[in-house]
């Protein structure tokens, strides 16, 4: 294929294409090297880490559903001090930028988290997972209200100098106001997005299908939700974003990418295949040669300022 540039920025993270994988999908990386060339991405997105370690929901974690998946997995993980120590330097080794995306109960949490990370040079930029319930707001997601979006934000920003992604939830009545309530807060940019509230239902036991009664839809069913999310929130903000949300081909991700994406996270489709981000990654370029296009990033918003 003809050279093309496929380099974008994300705050100070250089990503030599857009494809990074889901939080929770890939791992850490380590455990997809018999499908994926991980030097090939453009950053590896890690499994969710918190304070201290964490044994995740009841099974069954994850059920089928029309057009997806629903998942209920409770971040589970040893721990950030244990994802430092054991995790972060083998997936150093590939040369490829990691993105450690966090969660937690507290804001206080989510900045000993980003403080713990900010002193480790193997972790490039934190992706906050706030859709994590707030347990002294009755359990309410942090992502759901601008000021509490914004206060997770803040104390992560406080607490490093590394790039602040912004994991927003798409169960909100205007995703704009929590855009810029976490770009005001410090977020370098913004991941679009995470799982809808779902749930699934066994008619044979007549009982919830996951253990956590409730889970998280993903898929291809997410993606004309996340592409509106992604078209809303990239003429309202002026930060880079991640896209999320139903991308098994190069031409989903230049859906989003026209629909104002600077690049694309890969979550499910790992799942369906372990070498999808290979694949989107491909298609991606094929279309850029096809298309007679030089450079990724002509094509980030195109949509939109055309119909301007």
């Amino acid at each position: 294929m003809r050279n093309v540039n496929m380099s974008v920025r994300i705050g100070s993270l250089v990503m030599k294409n857009p494809v990074t994988t889901g939080s929770g999908t890939f791992g850490s990386g380590l455990q997809m090297t018999d499908y994926v060339d991980l030097r090939r991405l453009g950053a590896i997105t890690i499994k969710g880490t918190t304070l201290t370690p964490r044994d995740g929901t009841l099974p069954p974690r994850v059920v089928e559903s029309a057009g997806g998946i629903i998942a209920s997995v409770g971040l589970e993980n040893p721990g950030v001090d244990t994802v430092i120590r054991d995790i972060l330097p083998k997936v150093a080794v590939y040369g490829t930028p990691i993105i450690v995306n966090i969660g937690g109960s507290t804001v206080e949490e989510y900045a000993e988290v980003a403080r713990r990370l900010d002193a480790c040079p193997q972790a490039d930029a934190i992706e906050i997972n706030i859709s994590c319930p707030n347990l002294k707001k009755g359990g309410l997601g942090f992502g759901t209200e601008p000021e509490m979006a914004a206060s997770v934000v803040k104390a992560v920003r406080q607490s490093t100098g590394k790039t602040v992604i912004a994991k927003l939830t798409p169960a909100v009545t205007d995703i704009t106001a929590i855009a810029r309530a976490v770009r005001d807060a410090g977020a370098d940019a913004l991941n679009l997005s995470n799982a809808y509230p779902a749930m699934a239902i066994d008619v044979r036991t007549r009982k919830p299908a996951l253990g956590n009664v409730q889970g998280g839809l993903c898929g291809p069913a997410m993606k004309s939700i996340n592409l509106r999310l992604v078209w809303q929130a990239a003429q309202a903000v002026d930060l880079p974003i991640i896209a999320l949300g139903g991308i098994l081909t190069g031409e989903d991700a230049i859906e989003y990418i026209l629909a104002g994406a600077t690049a694309v996270s890969v979550g499910t489709g790992n799942l369906l295949d372990p070498s999808a981000t290979m694949h989107v990654l491909d298609g991606i370029e094929q279309y850029l040669v096809e298309n007679n296009i030089q450079d990724i990033r002509e094509l980030i918003g195109q949509a939109w300022k055309q119909a301007g």
